[in-house]
C-alpha cells in the first residue's frame, strides 16, 4: 500500500465530509464510515508520524465558516472530544487519566446531537452568541440565539461570563415542522440535528425563532474566576444562574461506575424526547486538568461515549435505481417500514452494484438495517437463516432508468453511469441540486416544486429558475402555489443572484466538484467566466485539486451546452464573485511571530504546540535564523538553543509557554 497516497486519499475525503457536517448540515456518510475512516487515518498517523499532513482532520475542529455571517473569534478554543466507542476505550481513557492524577472522579452527562454553541453576559445580560465554527474562529449567531426560548436573555446574577452548551431542536418540534414542510410540498429536513443547525445559522431571525430550539448549558469558560472548583460545581452554579441543564448527569467515583450509568442512559435514552449520541465523560476535580493536559484538537480530561447504532431487521421489498445529477446510477432498496431512532425508515441505499454482490443482498431477504449516529440508514447485511427460496439474486440493470440510454463503468470504478446528456433524470436532478439549500439555497423550490414545475415545461434546465418572474399569473393556478407562496418564492430566488461563487459552482454539478473544492477554486477565481477559462496546468498547481478533478473541469468547460447555460445565468443576473477569505488570529504573543520548537516538550507534541501556534497567529519553522522571533526550548534543547541564544533571539521554557497559551485553552 503507498501509505503516502493513502493517508492524502482519507484527508481530504475526511475533511470533505467535517464540511458537510459542521457546515452545509447535511452528511452524507454515516458516523460509523466516518469513524472508521477517522480511525484508520489516525492509525497510519501514528504508524507514520512523518507523513502526518497539515490539514489533516485529526489536528482541527472544523475547517470552514459560512460566509454572510459575521466572525466571532473565541475568548478560548471550542474543542472537540475524543471519542471512545467500546468500554475498553473507556477503561484505557481512564488508565490515562490515573497515571497523573490518582484520585481524579467523574461526571457523566448525556451528550446532545445538536450544534455547539457559545454565549457571553455582560453583567447578567446576553450580549453575544455565537456558533464553534473551526474552534477558534465562530459565526456570530446573537440575533438568532435570542430566539431561544430555554436560553436565558437576563441572568439571576450580574456577573459576566461565557457559557458552552448544545442548540438542539427535539423529536415534536421536528416532526411538526417536517409536517407542515410536506403539506406545502417543501422538501424535509433529515434530522433534528441537521435542522437545529440549519436553523441556527439563518440570516433571517424570524425563521429560527419558529423553529422553536432549544438549549443545554454545560460548561463556563474560567470557572475559577467564580470561585467554582469542580464540574459538578459548574452545573449547580448554571441552573442558580437560570440556564437549562440536562438533568441526566451523574458524579461518578470510579469507571465502573462510570459504565454502569451509561447502561442504564442506554436504554433511557429511546424514551428521552431529543437526539442525543453518547456521554460525555469528564475528570470532576477542574485543578487536575492542567495536570492531565489537553491536545490541539481536544482534552486529555474528557471523552465522549458512542452509543452502538440501532439495528432492526426488516424485510427488503425491491430494489429501484435513481439517476443523479452526474448521470450517476444508484440501487435502492425499499423496505417494510420500521422506526430506528424515532424515525420511520422505509428506504435505504445500497450504493452500488459492487456493494450488494458482496453482501449477496437479494430481493425478499430480510435484511439488518442501522441508522447510525441517528443521521444516515444503512443496510448491514442479510440475514440469511431467513431466506427464502424465492429470493431474487440481483441483477444490475443495462439502461438509464429514465432515459433507457446504455450505462457504463468506467475501469476502476465501483458506479455505472447514464452518459446521456439530455436525459430527463439527470436534467431534472441538476435542477434539484442547483436550487437545494447546500448550493443555491433557493427557499419553496424544493424537490416537489421543481418536478411539478418541470412536468408543466416552467422549467427545463437551471437558467429556466431566473425566467419564473415572468410567469407569475400561470404559477398562481398550480395547487399550493398561493399569491404569498409565489412572492416568496420570486423573492428568494431573486436574492440567490448574490450567492458566494462557492455555492454557485458547486451547484453547477461538476462531477468530482464538491462544496470544498468548490470553496477552493471560489478563493483563487473572481467570476465563474475567469474559471471557465483557466487550463489543467493551472488546476493541477492548485493544493486539493488532482488530475481526475482538474480533467473534470476542463471537461465541463469544453462542452458548450456548459458555456451556453451559464452565459444565460449571467445574462439574467447570476455572476457570483469569488473572495480570497484571509483568517485574522486573536491578538496575544503568538500573533505575527516566527517560532522554532526544540528539545523535547512533555505537555505536548511538536505537532500539537506548532498548530496551537499558527492557530494563535505566529508560525512555526524548523530552524533559528535571524528571522525568528521566538524559541520554545524543551528538554535536551540542542544546537537551535544555542544558535538563538548567539543570535540574541528570545528563549523560552515549556512552562512559559504554557502560562501564554492557557489563556486560549478550553477549561
Amino acid at each position: 500500500m503507498d501509505v503516502k497516497k493513502r493517508m492524502t486519499e482519507l484527508v481530504n475525503l475526511l475533511n470533505q465530509y467535517n464540511y458537510e457536517y459542521y457546515i452545509l448540515d447535511a452528511p452524507t456518510v454515516s458516523d460509523i464510515e466516518y469513524d472508521s475512516l477517522l480511525r484508520e487515518l489516525e492509525q497510519l498517523e501514528k504508524e507514520y508520524p512523518n507523513e502526518v499532513l497539515d490539514n489533516s482532520p485529526t489536528r482541527r475542529v472544523g475547517d470552514y465558516l459560512r460566509m454572510d455571517l459575521e466572525e466571532v473569534h473565541h475568548s478560548a478554543p471550542m474543542l472537540s472530544l475524543a471519542n471512545a466507542f467500546s468500554f475498553n476505550e473507556l477503561i484505557e481513557f481512564d488508565q490515562r487519566v490515573k497515571k497523573v492524577a490518582q484520585n481524579a472522579t467523574y461526571v457523566c452527562e448525556l451528550k446532545i446531537d445538536g450544534l455547539a454553541s457559545t454565549v457571553h453576559y455582560d453583567q447578567g445580560l446576553l450580549t453575544l452568541g455565537a456558533t464553534r465554527g473551526n474552534g477558534v474562529t465562530g459565526e456570530n449567531v446573537t440575533k438568532n440565539m435570542l430566539t431561544i426560548k430555554k436560553l436565558p436573555k437576563v441572568l439571576t446574577e450580574h456577573v459576566s461570563l461565557e457559557v458552552r452548551g448544545e442548540v438542539f431542536m427535539d423529536y415534536a418540534t421536528f416532526n411538526e415542522i417536517n409536517e407542515e414542510r410536506a403539506k406545502n410540498n417543501e422538501p424535509l429536513f433529515a434530522n433534528p440535528r441537521n435542522s437545529a443547525g440549519g436553523s441556527l445559522r439563518q440570516l433571517d431571525p424570524e425563521v429560527t425563532r419558529k423553529r422553536n430550539l432549544n438549549h443545554f448549558a454545560y460548561s463556563i469558560v474560567s470557572p475559577s474566576n467564580y470561585n467554582l472548583h469542580t464540574h459538578m460545581e459548574i452545573l449547580e452554579y448554571l441552573k442558580v444562574l437560570g440556564f437549562n441543564v440536562n438533568p441526566h448527569y451523574r458524579h461518578c467515583q470510579t469507571i465502573d461506575e462510570v459504565i454502569d450509568y451509561i447502561n442504564e442512559l442506554d436504554q433511557l435514552r429511546k424514551e428521552i424526547g431529543y437526539p442525543t449520541d453518547g456521554i460525555v465523560v469528564k475528570v470532576n476535580e477542574l485543578d487536575l486538568y492542567d495536570l492531565i493536559g489537553t491536545t490541539v484538537k481536544s482534552p486529555k480530561y474528557m471523552i465522549a461515549y458512542k452509543f452502538p447504532a440501532e439495528e432492526v431487521t426488516t424485510k427488503l421489498r425491491d430494489i429501484v435505481f435513481t439517476v443523479g445529477r452526474t448521470g450517476m446510477i444508484t440501487p435502492n432498496a425499499i423496505l417494510d417500514p420500521v422506526i430506528i431512532a424515532q424515525t420511520t425508515v422505509s428506504k435505504a441505499t445500497l450504493n452500488n452494484e459492487d456493494f450488494i454482490k458482496k453482501r449477496d443482498i437479494r430481493i425478499g431477504d430480510y435484511v439488518v438495517v442501522r441508522k447510525a449516529g441517528e443521521i444516515i440508514p444503512e443496510v448491514v447485511s442479510v440475514d440469511l437463516s431467513r431466506r427464502s427460496p424465492d429470493a431474487k439474486p440481483f441483477e444490475m440493470i443495462t439502461k438509464c432508468p429514465a432515459c433507457g440510454s446504455q450505462i457504463v463503468k468506467n475501469d476502476g470504478e465501483a458506479e455505472h453511469y447514464c452518459l446521456n446528456e439530455n436525459c430527463e433524470g439527470r436534467k431534472l436532478e441538476a435542477i434539484i441540486h442547483f436550487a437545494s439549500r447546500e448550493t443555491m439555497d433557493i427557499e419553496g423550490l424544493g424537490e416537489k416544486q421543481i418536478e411539478l414545475l418541470y412536468q408543466k415545461g416552467f422549467l427545463k434546465d437551471i437558467s429556466d429558475i431566473y425566467l419564473l418572474k415572468n410567469y407569475q399569473s400561470e404559477l398562481l393556478e398550480l395547487e399550493r402555489f398561493g399569491p404569498k407562496k409565489v412572492e416568496n418564492l420570486l423573492n428568494a430566488i431573486e436574492k440567490s443572484k448574490d450567492n458566494p461563487l462557492d455555492k454557485f459552482i458547486f451547484g453547477l454539478g461538476i462531477r468530482y466538484v464538491g462544496s470544498k473544492i468548490a470553496k477552493i477554486l471560489s478563493s483563487i477565481y473572481e467570476t465563474i467566466t475567469e474559471l471557465s477559462k483557466t487550463t489543467y496546468d493551472e488546476l493541477i498547481q492548485i493544493e486539493g485539486i488532482g488530475e481526475v478533478i482538474a480533467r473534470s473541469i476542463i471537461e465541463f468547460f469544453e462542452n458548450q451546452q456548459n458555456l451556453e447555460l451559464i452565459e444565460k445565468l449571467i445574462q439574467y443576473g447570476v455572476n457570483p464573485k469569488g473572495t480570497v477569505k484571509t483568517e485574522t488570529a486573536p491578538v496575544n504573543y503568538f500573533n505575527g511571530k516566527t517560532v522554532v520548537l526544540t528539545g523535547k516538550l512533555t505537555r505536548f507534541s511538536r505537532d500539537e504546540a506548532s498548530e496551537l501556534i499558527e492557530k494563535l497567529g505566529g508560525k512555526t519553522t524548523s530552524s533559528v535564523s535571524k528571522k525568528t522571533s521566538l524559541v520554545i526550548a524543551g528538554e535536551d534543547a540542542g544546537s537551535k538553543l544555542t544558535k538563538a541564544n548567539e543570535l540574541g533571539i528570545e528563549v523560552i521554557d515549556e512552562n512559559t509557554f504554557l502560562q501564554l497559551v492557557e489563556p486560549y485553552m478550553d477549561k
